[in-house]
């Protein structure tokens, strides 16, 4: 049985459908559960040369995110969280890399609030097919954790008897598919 799939990748300019990709965060509350988001609005492209190497680019409208409580959501847009009025977008470009069939890590620059830090993201290259009559499509998963502290998102909201309303560590969710641009 054969799925379809390709492990290659062809050379030219991938760019991402936000409407069959998803980019969502994790992060703990009240120290026992997990609050889960996404953003709505973004785009990004990924530049294979000739010789196999890759660039990766996104933007990130950070007004776009949702959890799906409304409150919480006018909080995140707020100088407390991201200051989407002052940084209205987030954005990572990596370094040159090779895709690799299945799993491989990519480095680059990620941006939020003015704070720029490089990430490694954890990728899994899912192939790619012909698509259903747009042109070659791939898709990616990938992950990464980082520390909200090291984008001065610094607010604290302890708990009474020890804690914190929210974790330190976000965990951020990428699930994409990329079409070959003419």
């Amino acid at each position: 049985m054969t799925t379809g799939t390709s492990n290659a990748l062809a050379a030219g300019t991938w760019v991402i459908d936000p409407a069959h990709s998803n980019l969502g965060f994790t992060v703990r509350h009240l120290m026992v559960s997990k609050v889960r988001g996404r953003f709505s609005d973004f785009s990004g492209r990924l530049v294979v040369g000739e010789d196999g190497t890759a660039r990766a680019e996104a933007q990130i409208q950070v007004s776009s995110v949702t959890t799906d409580n409304e409150q919480r959501d006018a909080h995140l847009r707020t100088a407390d969280f991201f200051k989407a009025e002052e940084f209205p977008v987030a954005t990572f470009s990596t370094a040159p890399f090779r895709i690799e069939k299945g799993e491989f890590d990519v480095d680059g620059e990620f941006t939020i609030r003015g704070v720029t830090k490089p990430i490694t993201l954890e990728v899994e290259f899912l192939g790619s097919n012909p698509g259903m009559g747009a042109g070659p499509v791939a898709g990616f998963e990938a992950k990464t954790v980082i520390n909200r502290r090291d984008f001065d998102i610094t607010i604290d909201m302890p708990l009474p008897e020890g804690g914190a309303v929210i974790g330190d560590k976000i965990t951020l969710t990428l699930e994409i598919e990329a079409g070959l641009q003419g």
